[in-house]
């Protein structure tokens, strides 16, 4: 052939190519072009991640049932779920010792008190002496510590450095006194009192504020050993509570497998939420901001919500607007999502008692992912539930294991507590 039939003969072959594409692509289904994007194995136990990447394929893209104008969607508990330990618990630690507060002493005193009722608390909350601690002792020797270091450190209205306010026992007094009454009033009263009264120490802060103190507390957390550790108040600064002791863990990590998860989701069409008993704000650091990996629009993050007035977070929560734990967290898929989508979500991961009612009260869940803590109560029958599902074709619940020493999953139901070495089931 000549140099011009060979480029006429090239030009056909090409056209009838392009032509034979467009009538394949136009005869295959719809969801057919779409190549899904599968979850990493990670360190899933076996069975849970067989049981998660079902669901997406069962309700995804590639579904012949898939419906892009009614999305499926997926919600996720934050704390313990989403992450190893508390965001949240973990910035109210990073605020003690950096006495991040906009307070005055009387607003101070005013915060610890909201909602929280006279008397003593719970049986396991005694002093050194062996007597009850009362809300208005340990306030009335709290609000003493407060006004020392707000007189004194710099960043507050005195001259002296962070480092000399903290090496006083002013400091170690109210570093204890303040965690042991953040841990006497959850075990003490009800989850409207103890999940909120936290959030009442954001007084004066913008969001914004809130925001970047999130941020650099996560930033420190997530390079902290994860270690139990133990504060006593000093027997000079008694005061009206007595000596008392308090015990945290400290360290947050990062769950690769649950952001992989979430971005597997969304990349299959199935939308992602988070809905969690710490403040809306202070999640969503931490599952927006690309430095994490989780990647979720800020719009997906449902939490718990301050009033503000003028920008300003106010000492009151939200008016009408439920408590984002137990039955409440139940309350806001429905009054949000469900309003939003028409429907429920098809899966619900949490960890604790308080993502029980959100796992077992919304019938369009079909499937609930505990990550197991080896615990008793609510979510201890969930855990029961799944361990008698084992092995069964279609769990409605499952179990995903982790290391408590590492932060890091393992690829079993069961979990290594922290301080000890051998896997847990459930718990005795």
């Amino acid at each position: 052939m000549s140099h011009i039939q060979v480029k006429r003969h090239f030009w056909w072959v090409s056209l009838l190519l392009i032509l034979a594409l467009f009538a394949t692509q136009a005869t295959m289904p719809a969801n057919a072009a779409t190549t899904a994007q599968v979850l990493d194995k990670g360190k899933w136990a076996p069975a849970t991640y067989k049981a998660v990447q079902e669901l997406i394929d069962k309700n995804g893209v590639n579904s012949p049932s898939y419906n892009a104008a009614k999305k499926p969607y997926a919600v996720f508990d934050w704390d313990n779920t989403s992450i190893m330990h508390d965001t949240q618990e973990a910035l109210f630690v990073y605020q003690i010792h950096h006495l991040a507060y906009k307070l005055t002493p009387e607003e101070f005193g005013k915060a610890i008190r909201t909602n929280v009722p006279e008397g003593p608390f719970s049986e396991g909350y005694h002093n050194a002496d062996g007597k009850p601690v009362t809300l208005d002792a340990i306030a009335t020797d709290l609000v003493a510590d407060y006004t020392y270091l707000y007189q004194n450190y710099k960043g507050l209205k005195g001259t002296k450095s962070l480092e000399e306010v903290t090496a006083t026992e002013q400091f170690a007094d109210f570093r204890a006194k303040l965690y042991f009454l953040y841990e006497a009033i959850n075990d003490t009263h009800s989850n409207a009192v103890g999940y909120p009264w936290v959030l009442y120490l954001f007084t004066n802060m913008t969001i914004d504020e809130v925001h970047k103190l999130a941020e650099v507390s996560n930033d420190a957390s997530l390079g902290m050993a994860i270690q139990k550790v133990s504060w006593t108040s000093p027997k000079a600064l008694a005061g009206k509570a007595g000596v008392i002791t308090a015990s945290h863990t400290t360290g947050l990590r990062l769950t690769s497998e649950v952001a992989n998860l979430m971005n597997t989701l969304r990349a299959n069409g199935i939308d992602v939420y988070v809905v969690s008993a710490s403040l809306e704000d202070v999640v969503r650091v931490f599952a927006t901001l690309p430095k994490f990996g989780y990647n979720l629009p800020t719009e997906n993050i449902i939490g718990m919500r301050l009033e503000t007035k003028d920008g300003v977070i106010q000492n009151k929560y939200q008016p009408n607007y439920p408590f984002t734990v137990g039955h409440g967290k139940t309350e806001v898929i429905q009054s949000i999502l469900e309003k939003k989508y028409g429907h429920g979500p098809i899966l619900i991961a949490g960890d604790s008692n308080g993502d029980f009612e959100m796992m077992t009260e919304l019938k369009s869940v079909q499937l609930a992912l505990v990550i197991n803590r080896v615990k008793g109560g609510k979510i201890g029958q969930q855990a029961m539930k799944a361990a008698e599902q084992l092995g069964k074709a279609t769990p409605s619940v499952v179990l995903q294991g982790r290391d408590e020493n590492t932060g890091m999953w393992i690829p079993n139901e069961m979990t290594i507590k922290l301080g000890k070495t051998e896997p847990e089931l459930l718990a005795k």
